[in-house]
């Protein structure tokens, strides 16, 4: 059963990646939809402009949805298929890929038949940006950038979640991103209230945004891009930027297209300059289709890593941590029957086979923008 529970999350991440790249978001009762509603009414009975409202409701928000997973992981650790179904329905539910590339590839469709009312419509389905003064190139600057961040949040940083952390990982990753997306940027409203919810996402995407970079680099020539150089820009450039997260798969992004991304960005009411990341151009409508399929790659070398962790070093970790158990409960057995033996007192029977149990051998097994 042991071997069951790992094999039937690796294909849960497998179908459920499938279903995202077939079918796309639900359009209509997406389950993150309903969750932003049901945090929204949340944050209404809660507000303060205080951080510590903010923590608690991003404490609220998330371990909900976690303590749900967990629910539900531990309802079907003896039911594979059942497991394999969950998965299956949350990692569909939780990831943008196909979304992703969808709205990338209309964007340059847009751009490149000089229809830029449309484009500019479009762009807040990617960002948000005021679109009213972008012309071509930065419409063009925002898509790929908006797809190389996007890469890591919709689609990397689920998996990695799902794969270290099965459904709790995978529904409390979207949670934390969702409240980011809501209350996560710069406002008087949210300027300590969303703190606690930015910061959670920040450090839950630390090493998806990092790995992103990294499967960019490896996936670089499927767009036609060079290895090497992406490699150097990576490097180079990829703690410029302000996040502590978006730059690394920015950068990554820039140095495979060979542009430049980064620069004054105006949102609604403010303007933030970007330092610049990469060498080269502009980017043009001719390079959204290369974003996009570095994108999808991306997101398959991302799928195989996760498919793989529970087979391979989420079963060695169990496996650490039952040993890890069992020596501690013997630990404590030895010391059960020590103390008895010093205070003139022999231990309960009771309590020496409680201490034996562990020792036998019993352990548990275990299966979740950057606009501040």
């Amino acid at each position: 059963m042991r071997q069951a529970t790992p094999v039937a999350t690796a294909a849960g991440l497998i179908a459920g990646y499938a279903l995202d790249a077939l079918v796309g978001d639900p359009r209509r009762w997406h389950p993150v939809a309903g969750f932003g509603r049901a945090a929204g009414a949340l944050e209404r009975r809660i507000y303060r402009p205080e951080r510590t409202a903010g923590a608690a409701y991003a404490a609220l928000a998330v371990g909900a949805p976690v303590l749900l997973g967990a629910a539900a992981t531990v309802a079907t650790r003896r039911r594979p298929l059942a497991r394999a179904v969950l998965v299956a329905a949350a990692t569909w539910t939780v990831l943008g890929g196909r979304t992703l590339r969808h709205e990338a590839t209309v964007m340059g469709r847009a751009l490149r038949g000089g229809d830029l009312p449309g484009a500019r419509q479009r762009i807040g389905h990617l960002c948000g940006r005021d679109p009213s003064a972008l012309d071509e190139p930065e419409l063009a600057r925002a898509t790929v950038e908006s797809v190389a961040e996007n890469t890591s949040d919709a689609v990397v940083a689920p998996l990695f979640w799902g794969a270290v952390a099965g459904l709790p990982g995978l529904l409390g990753y979207r949670a934390a991103n969702t409240l980011d997306a809501m209350v996560g940027h710069r406002s008087p409203r949210y300027a300590r209230f969303g703190t606690p919810a930015a910061r959670l996402d920040d450090v839950l995407n630390l090493v998806p945004a990092r790995l992103t970079g990294l499967l960019t680099v490896a996936v670089a020539p499927v767009a036609h891009g060079d290895r090497a150089r992406t490699w150097r820009i990576w490097r180079r450039d990829r703690n410029d930027h302000p996040s502590p997260n978006a730059g690394q798969c920015e950068a990554a992004m820039a140095g495979a297209l060979g542009v430049r991304l980064g620069g004054r960005n105006v949102y609604f009411g403010r303007s933030e300059v970007r330092p610049f990341l990469g060498d080269g151009p502009r980017p043009e409508a001719r390079h959204l289709p290369r974003a996009a399929r570095i994108s999808g790659a991306v997101g398959l070398a991302a799928l195989g890593l996760a498919a793989a962790y529970p087979l391979t070093a989420g079963r060695l970790a169990a496996a650490a941590g039952r040993r890890l158990a069992a020596g501690l409960g013997a630990r404590a057995g030895r010391g059960a029957v020590g103390t008895g033996v010093r205070t003139g007192r022999v231990a309960p029977a009771s309590a020496l086979r409680a201490g034996r149990g562990p020792a036998a051998g019993a352990g548990s097994t275990s299966g979740r923008g950057s606009g501040r």
